[in-house]
């Protein structure tokens, strides 16, 4: 019995680690760029985008198209970042033990 203890023990504590690894994530910020450091995009650890910033050698109206393809690469650039940060976190949380198929983070 006193290993079923120790094991709904260790289930909350990574539990509670979880929740404070989630908390920390969610407060990260990281930037995505494109065309060269010409578009930034800033997203917090939820994948919400916070911040665009924009070359203003860019905006001619002649390059709208352009401009909107190189924000949409600078957001996916900075959401794969944050996915990629996540992984490593969960990792340290983990010990390395690979979590199981289908399992997904928060969002």
């Amino acid at each position: 019995m006193s290993n079923l203890g120790q094991m709904l023990k260790q289930a909350q504590e990574l539990q509670s680690k979880m929740q404070e690894m989630q908390e920390k994530m969610a407060a990260m910020e990281v930037t995505g760029s494109s065309g060269g450091g010409m578009c930034t995009v800033t997203l917090n650890g939820r994948g919400e985008a916070k911040s665009v910033k924009i070359d203003p050698a860019l905006v001619t109206p002649d390059d709208a198209a352009v401009l909107e393809d190189l924000i949409l690469t600078a957001i996916n650039d900075a959401k794969g970042k944050v996915e990629e940060r996540m992984r490593e976190k969960m990792s340290e949380l983990t010990g390395g033990m690979p979590l199981p198929p289908g399992f997904q983070l928060p969002f």
